[in-house]
């Protein structure tokens, strides 16, 4: 019998370690720039049907165990595994909307902080990398939300779970890689929706309120400061909470800064570099001890996280990074040069999602599963 299995319930598969065969069904073009972690490539043609050749080697890849079938929506993966259990195969599953429902499962991750009025915790869309906040008071029972992608409702709960209401909604920047939820959600609730003034220079089309550089909003007794970092972009802002804790977006990683070329281009690549550069020496002006929490996680083609674990929170010290990020302790020159030089592909159609979080195009649920498809490629 053919069982069905969710992507939730593959996460716990994997991070508990049990016995089981994943079989990615796709071609191997796909299969090759973005795959979960373990899995083994056996392209399937739902119209060819099941060699004996490819079953043997599936027989092989299994070794007597489970075996778990994935492709991109299902589409391929079912029948592949209704041919496997013809001939003979007993321990079958197919993971249920395949990578477009793996690019959707969530971690919910506290942060520690030393005072006791503050909660923070860390949002990681596990497959592409996403990290995204929810910062509040417990004494008075309100949050803030940051870079919330478009399962606003994994934010919502996430809040809703420790108690508190949301009342701001912010968004670091205009991304490029994912849709935002963030005006939906502030929509929905009735609540503020937060970018940086300069968000007027990008022609927003959404209605938000814009922050000025230096200016703090209090949710509760928990101090929010906009801190003005363009270089990704023009528009990009951290945000600064109770002096602390600097959400980053993706200004600077826990291992790489952002890329600058999305929005400025090949062209003008350079002058972003140059604004990243002053934006990340205003960084590194703060204390040591700031703890940076970026707004994303470099995931690798075969799914893995370049730095720290799923699951475990994404964060850095300042003087830690310091330390041991040497783009932090290069000259102006040098910089712009490994910054805009061999940059990395471009996140799957980053064009379409600018102008969806910019509110000047409109996409279906479909379509926007299908421009999210792969891991975020927004670090230089």
């Amino acid at each position: 019998m053919v069982n069905k299995t969710t992507a939730d319930e593959l996460a716990t598969m994997l991070e508990e370690d049990e016995r089981f065969t994943l079989v990615d069904t796709r071609p191997e073009e796909s299969y090759e720039a973005w795959h979960v972690p373990g899995a083994e490539n056996v392209p399937y043609d739902p119209q060819e049907g099941l060699s004996e050749s490819t079953a043997d080697r599936v027989a092989e890849l299994a070794d007597g165990g489970p075996l778990v079938a994935i492709c991109g929506k299902g589409l391929s993966s079912t029948p592949f595994a209704f041919d496997l259990e013809a001939h003979g195969f007993e321990e079958v599953s197919v993971v249920e909307g395949g990578m477009e429902d793996w690019s959707e499962v969530y971690e919910v991750v506290p942060i520690e902080t030393p005072h006791e009025d503050l909660m923070v915790r860390q949002l990681q869309r596990r497959a592409k990398g996403c990290l995204g906040y929810v910062v509040g008071s417990r004494e008075a029972n309100e949050a803030a939300v940051v870079d919330v992608t478009r399962q606003a409702d994994e934010f919502a709960v996430a809040a809703q779970a420790s108690g508190l209401a949301i009342t701001h909604v912010f968004d670091t920047h205009v991304h490029a890689d994912h849709v935002s939820g963030g005006p939906d959600l502030a929509r929905t609730l009735d609540v503020p929706y937060h970018l940086g003034e300069r968000a007027e220079e990008r022609d927003v089309e959404y209605e938000y309120e814009p922050l000025a550089d230096g200016e703090v909003l209090e949710v509760g007794g928990v101090e929010i400061e906009a801190l003005e970092t363009p270089g990704h972009t023009t528009e990009m802002v951290s945000y600064l909470v109770d002096g602390e804790y600097l959400l980053t977006g993706d200004t600077l990683f826990v291992d790489s800064v952002g890329r600058t070329e999305l929005q400025f281009g090949e062209a003008d690549a350079e002058r972003g570099a140059e604004l990243l550069y002053d934006s990340l020496q205003s960084i590194l002006d703060l204390p040591d001890d700031t703890t940076v929490l970026p707004g994303h996680a470099t995931v690798s083609a075969d799914g893995r996280y370049e730095t720290g674990e799923p699951g475990e929170p994404i964060a850095a010290r300042l003087g830690d990074l310091r330390e041991s990020l040497d783009l932090l302790g290069l000259d102006r020159e040098a910089f712009v040069e490994r910054v805009t030089s061999d940059t990395p592909e471009k996140p799957s159609g980053y064009e379409t999602v600018i102008d969806v979080n910019r509110g000047t195009e409109t996409v279906g649920e479909d379509e926007a599963r299908e421009l999210e498809t792969g891991p975020n490629n927004c670090a230089a």
